[in-house]
Parts: C-alpha cells; sequence; structure tokens
C-alpha cells in the first residue's frame, strides 16, 4: 500500500481543501452581497453552491485521515474576488469552477491514480465534474443578468417565488408576489426551480 505521507496526492488533497474551504467562504460572501442588493435568487444559489463546496472540502479532508494529529504544509495560490459587482462575482465564480474542473483536479487525479490512490483519483474526477456544473449555472446566471434578463423573459414562461412557492406565468416576474408580498428577486424561472421544475406543472 502506498504512503500518502510523503506523496505529492497529500499537497493536492490539502490545497483542493482549502480551495474548496475559500471557495465556500466566497460564495457566502458572495451570498450576503446578493441579500443586500435585493437579488434573493442569487442569494439562494451562491448558498446552494457554498453548501456543496463545504461537502467537497469534507471529502478531501477525510482522505487525509492517515495524518490525523499532524500538519501538512502547501504552497498554492487562490483568487481574491472582491467586487461589489455581482455580475462580475458570477463571472469569476464560473471561471474558477471551470479551472478546477480541468486542468485542476484532472491533473490531480492523474498524480492519485499513478502513486497508488485510487479511490483518491476518484474524488477527484467526480468533484472535477460537479465543479463544470457549478460553472455552466452561475455562467448561465451571468448572462441572463448582464442581458438584463434575470426577471424578463423573452417567451412566455413560468416563474416561482422561492419563499412561497407561488408560480406565475408571464414575460416576467411580478414586481411583487401576489402571496407572500416578497420582491421580485425571490422569483427563479420555473425551469430552473429547486425540485422540480416544469414538472410542478399539470400536463
Amino acid at each position: 500500500m502506498s504512503s500518502l505521507k510523503n506523496s505529492e496526492t497529500l499537497q493536492n488533497l490539502m490545497r483542493s481543501f482549502a480551495g474548496e474551504s475559500q471557495a465556500r467562504n466566497r460564495y457566502t460572501f458572495a451570498a450576503s452581497l446578493c441579500q443586500k442588493q435585493q437579488l434573493h435568487v442569487l442569494e439562494a444559489v451562491f448558498t446552494f453552491t457554498a453548501n456543496q463546496e463545504k461537502e467537497h472540502a469534507e471529502i478531501f479532508y477525510n482522505h487525509m485521515k492517515a495524518l490525523a494529529g499532524e500538519t501538512v504544509q502547501i504552497d498554492g495560490g487562490y483568487p481574491v474576488d472582491l467586487t461589489n459587482n455581482v455580475a462580475e462575482l458570477l463571472r469569476r465564480a464560473q471561471h474558477n469552477e471551470y479551472e478546477e474542473h480541468d486542468p485542476v483536479y484532472p491533473t490531480f487525479a492523474a498524480a492519485a491514480q499513478k502513486e497508488g490512490f485510487p479511490e483518491v483519483a476518484a474524488s477527484f474526477q467526480q468533484i472535477a465534474k460537479i465543479e463544470e456544473a457549478h460553472g455552466n449555472r452561475f455562467g448561465h446566471l451571468a448572462d441572463l443578468l448582464e442581458a438584463g434578463k434575470l426577471f424578463v423573459s423573452d417567451t412566455k414562461c413560468g416563474w416561482m417565488c422561492l419563499n412561497c412557492g407561488h408560480i406565475h406565468e408571464g414575460l416576467q416576474a411580478p414586481k411583487t408576489c401576489p402571496v407572500c408580498s416578497h420582491d421580485q428577486g425571490f422569483f427563479i424561472r420555473l425551469e430552473m426551480a429547486p425540485y422540480g421544475g416544469s414538472v410542478l406543472k399539470r400536463a
């Protein structure tokens, strides 16, 4: 059995743990900014993603349990994404997620496989795919926000209030939810709504 202690894989695990932990915090900070700007749907997306990054960090952390009680020294570079522009935050998040998807985690997976840590390699490979999905979601929302279409559509569609679940049909989300009186910032396109999307509509 290969020793993790003096391996490149250990360094990569700690870098990844640090990176995922920082991503979680950056997204939590971004969620707070979105709340202040009444972009509650984006607040929800950043929080949702932050929770998944926490899980990724825990997965990488648990792979290092053989080193419990020790300190692992690493070097690494991490982004400073400080801006009050939410569209910029979405774009930077998209960029960072895509970097993890390729080349970072595939490179780490290859090293783990070479050093005899197939389970670690599998985690890097699987999480890389998740990061691509994160990047796609951030990018799509950035597209909508930059085009002024986060709450407006070219064609009639469904909109869900994330606070109470009210579904509205139209070219744009209501300025105020007619059920719970929460503002437009709580509405999301039904196709992107959690736990259902279009299946919430009767055939």
